[in-house]
């Protein structure tokens, strides 16, 4: 009977004093507490998460839908900050325990609050709109304000960290200025890094580009994929993907050809020598009379320069200079516009009665009436 009492004893002493001498049903209760907040988080999900989002989902902006798609992972985080909190509240840990926990609970909430200013900076994009507004800049570039929201995520996660580090008492400030030693070692690998970023701000401010332009420059050609703090990746035309580093785009002369007003059609067209002033006169007219009669064309003087006209005798042929703008910068349907002129100049040409010049080279032989001519020097008779 004496070890009955004695085993019950052990019993009760390892149920009290089992985990770091807290009892087992206190630590039961603390995590009957936490699972409790778990179940009240699928709720709040599931009731007032939903219903927020039957709301905004009935509105005419998209800004609410993309808050609250943002703020939800953070709101359904603070559950478990509440459940840890209370279960830490319902249990007497030891000193030391209860030290680390509150340092634990404490970089949670630094967490959630940073977590949530990082996912709300896409939500709340527009207001970098308004803040240059007020300097004067209407709108900004969609790639613009996509690089001041990653600065500014770059920014949130770096005192995120620091705020963080602080709660456990690491001594951030101590270790830049132990950085600030190996500055100088360090500082010839960054020029590179720090000539790109501060290329890519030059893109940005200057607009020499944005995300899905036509762009060639640095030697590449093609269309631009993404702009980074260090390089801007363009895919080319045979889709090659090529990343180039910002500098060189920014120091280098960048063709944007996606901010064309109207796409040119520059031609000299040549017609035989044999064509009679009448004929070229009739060829002239019938290309003036396709290109100012057709709405595929910009006509305005304002903005393009329309020329076509006899330009020049050339070795071989007469050329006739046409100088036109279309009225579309699609590449599609400018090669269909140029397709049509082309079959409509070669009708016109063939109608005049005359036909196209090529490259040809003429050699005329004269003959003389004085005979052969004798040697020289003369041989003997």
């Amino acid at each position: 009977m004496d070890s009955m009492t004695g085993l019950w004893a052990e019993v009760v002493t390892v149920w009290q004093t089992a985990v770091f001498g807290i009892g087992i049903g206190q630590v039961l209760l603390a995590l009957a507490t936490f699972i409790l907040f778990l179940l009240f988080r699928r709720v709040f999900t599931r009731v007032v998460l939903a219903a927020l989002g039957g709301i905004t989902r009935r509105t005419k902006t998209a800004f609410d839908d993309e808050l609250v798609a943002a703020l939800e992972q953070p709101l359904r985080f603070v559950f478990v900050i509440i459940g840890l909190y209370a279960a830490t509240q319902v249990v007497s840990f030891p000193d030391q325990v209860e030290l680390l926990l509150t340092r634990l609970v404490r970089s949670f909430i630094a967490f959630a609050i940073f977590w949530t200013l990082y996912r709300c900076v896409g939500p709340l994009s527009f207001l970098i709109d308004k803040a240059f507004g007020a300097f004067g800049h209407s709108t900004l570039g969609d790639s613009l304000k996509g690089f001041v929201a990653k600065l500014a995520r770059f920014v949130i996660v770096c005192v995120g960290i620091v705020a963080i580090l602080e709660e456990w008492h690491f001594n951030v400030g101590a270790v830049l200025g132990g950085l600030g030693l190996v500055g100088m070692a360090v500082a010839f690998g960054a020029q590179n890094l720090i000539a790109n970023l501060f290329g890519g701000v030059t893109i940005f401010l200057d607009n020499i580009f944005e995300k899905g332009d036509w762009i060639k420059g640095a030697g590449v050609e093609g269309t631009v994929e993404e702009i980074g703090f260090r390089t801007t990746k363009i895919r080319r035309f045979d889709k090659a993907l090529t990343t180039i580093p910002n500098d060189k785009l920014a120091g280098d002369a960048v063709i944007n050809f996606s901010r064309m007003t109207n796409r040119r059609i520059y031609w000299k067209i040549g017609v035989e020598y044999g064509t009679s002033e009448g004929q070229l006169r009739q060829i002239v007219n019938g290309i003036k009379a396709h290109v100012f009669d057709n709405d595929d064309f910009e006509l305005d003087p304002a903005k393009v320069t329309t020329l076509i006209h006899v330009d020049s005798f050339n070795d071989s042929s007469i050329d006739i200079m046409l100088y036109c703008f279309t009225a579309t910068t699609s590449w599609t349907e400018w090669m269909r516009v140029k397709e049509d002129l082309a079959f409509a100049i070669k009708g016109i040409v063939e109608k005049s009665g005359t036909g196209f010049a090529f490259p040809s080279t003429s050699i005329y032989l004269e003959s003389t009436s004085f005979g052969t001519p004798e040697l020289f020097p003369a041989g003997e008779p």
